[in-house]
């Protein structure tokens, strides 16, 4: 019988979807496809949050159960109770993707419901995802084979019997073993007394692929002895998953020159970003790159004008031909502009005609995404005097028209309106929005900031630093301040506030480039002076208060 033949055409779809180790850059193509078009969402706890980004706003996400301690013993009822959502789901017609860690070739419980669909007729398709035991070595520095070859065995130490451990430890095979903190030791003790020599390298990582990984490197038979040391054991989440990798690869000289990914300039360190999430959206991107782990935090709230009457005027002399030229000096401005043009049913051509500039990348991006192509952007400093190095001045010969414009925050400084009058313009100088000061942060994010829980903090603008103080407290001293240019430093250093990193640009992605040079040095210098490398937050003797990553 082929399984994929539906016996029953009323019944819905399933597809069985490897989520991967953990990074959500790990889902395939096929599978961001699968999870856009899911009616019902099934998934394992641990990549819940990794596949649910994908899926639609709406999708159904049935409970799943939670198994006491019989259930985790026997398996069977969970393992029921699950594929009993799959079948439900299914037999009502829906699509169901049911998303499991790593690769659900290698999963047994996905097998089984792959089996009761096959039974019932209902069709089912199978999303490859990275193998755990082949990703997270792969994240760790430790490739499995050579160009010599060799064999590559894998071993689930909770299943493996008395035959599997003597087989793997008397052949030379690298061995890739499944097994939680707290039984590393004894899974090594199986494959010593089973033949492997003690002083056999061996590596051991947790949180493989996330930004919490942490490898060490040991011995068949100093593995203890190093995960005591390093103060990992003994402890309460000793039954977290592990992989652990036996062999020649796994040996400090072997892997610390492939270890690519814990040794990112900004591994693992939680960098506060006082912006909203729409501004913050690119900038967190490019922490990531950097292995950081961003969490914004607005800072500031935009509202619409007290008196809206003075942009609905604006916006109907910019459709009857009163302006030569529109100048958006922020994210905000193009929002409320568009915002206003939807209000009376005009799209983008209603720009027509109209000179328009965006006092940087980011703005000009913003336009392009509502369809208007900027006509000036500053060549050099991403901000208003840079705006006006390259604005033209006025001429009657070529300009019939005289009038800019510019569309506001009720706070904005007066630069650019002065620089326009100097060269020749008239200049209708709107407030199409308000910025208010945040609400505070939840208590868990205000006690990581003042508590030492944060690892660097971005400051692009001296009301960042304000309102960040303001509504959240003041950053405590082991956390690494990052500034935008001198004025934004300024107002940190008057805030008590000791200034580590400067951009060289006022440029927050030059900004972030800026802070992964400087945790790049501090690591370097960690390991020239064969000290551990640890991130700011670590360095503070006793210190317990942490940011979730």
């Amino acid at each position: 019988m082929n399984p994929t033949a539906p016996n029953h055409p009323a019944h819905g779809h399933v597809t069985f979807l490897g989520a991967g180790p953990g990074d959500p850059g790990l889902l395939t193509l096929r599978a961001v496809e699968a999870l856009a078009s899911a009616d019902v969402l099934i998934a394992d706890p641990q990549v819940l949050e990794v596949v649910r980004a994908h899926a639609r706003a709406h999708v159904d996400m049935p409970a799943q159960p939670v198994p006491d301690e019989t259930s985790k013993a026997a398996d069977i009822p969970v393992l029921r109770d699950t594929a009993n959502l799959v079948m439900t789901a299914a037999r009502g017609g829906k699509r169901v993707v049911r998303a499991v860690l790593g690769d659900p070739g290698l999963d047994g419980n996905a097998a089984d419901e792959m089996l009761a669909c096959a039974a019932e007729g209902i069709t089912f398709e199978v999303v490859p995802g990275i193998a755990t035991a082949v990703g997270v070595p792969a994240y760790a520095g430790v490739p499995l084979r050579d160009p010599k070859g060799g064999d590559v065995r894998f071993v689930d130490a909770r299943t493996a019997s008395e035959t599997c451990w003597s087989e793997v430890g008397a052949s030379q095979a690298t061995v890739v073993v499944t097994t939680t903190l707290d039984s590393v030791t004894a899974a090594a003790g199986e494959l010593v007394a089973a033949g492997r020599k003690p002083d056999t390298p061996l590596s051991v990582t947790v949180a493989g692929t996330t930004t919490r990984q942490r490898t060490w490197t040991a011995t068949l038979g100093s593995v203890a002895q190093v995960l005591k040391a390093a103060k990992v054991l003994p402890s309460p989440d000793g039954g977290q998953p592990v992989i652990a990798v036996v062999g020649e690869r796994s040996a400090a000289d072997h892997r610390e020159p492939l270890s690519w990914f814990e040794s990112k300039p900004l591994f693992g360190w939680n960098v506060l970003v006082p912006r909203t999430k729409e501004q913050a959206a690119s900038l967190s991107d490019q922490l990531r790159s950097y292995g950081a782990v961003p969490h914004e935090v607005p800072t500031i709230a935009v509202e619409p004008p007290r008196t809206p009457q003075q942009m609905e005027r604006a916006v109907k002399g910019l459709v009857t031909g009163r302006y030569e030229w529109i100048a958006f000096t922020s994210v905000n401005a193009v929002k409320a502009v568009r915002e206003k043009f939807e209000e009376y049913g005009l799209d983008a051509r209603a720009f027509a005609g109209i000179k328009v500039a965006a006092v940087g990348e980011q703005t000009a991006k913003s336009l392009i995404e509502f369809g208007v192509k900027p006509d000036l952007v500053p060549s050099g400093e991403q901000s208003a005097a840079g705006l006006l190095e390259d604005w033209p001045p006025y001429d009657p010969v070529f300009d019939p028209i005289d009038r800019v414009f510019l569309p506001r925050a009720d706070i904005a400084t007066e630069t650019l309106v002065a620089g326009l009058i100097e060269l020749g313009w008239e200049v209708d100088d709107v407030t199409a929005y308000r910025t208010v000061r945040a609400s505070p942060p939840p208590a868990e994010t205000r006690e990581a900031i003042k508590g030492g829980g944060f690892d660097a903090v971005l400051f692009t603008s001296s009301s960042t630093v304000r309102n960040l103080v303001g509504i959240a407290g003041k950053p405590h001293n082991v956390t690494v301040i990052a500034c935008i240019g001198p004025a934004t430093a300024k107002t940190a250093e008057e805030h008590g506030l000791r200034v580590d990193v400067l951009s060289p640009e006022p440029s927050v992605h030059k900004l972030a480039e800026a802070l992964a040079e400087f945790g790049a040095a501090r690591r370097d210098a960690a390991i020239e002076a064969g000290d551990p490398v640890t991130r700011p937050s670590e360095r503070r003797p006793g210190s317990r208060r942490r940011a979730r990553s």
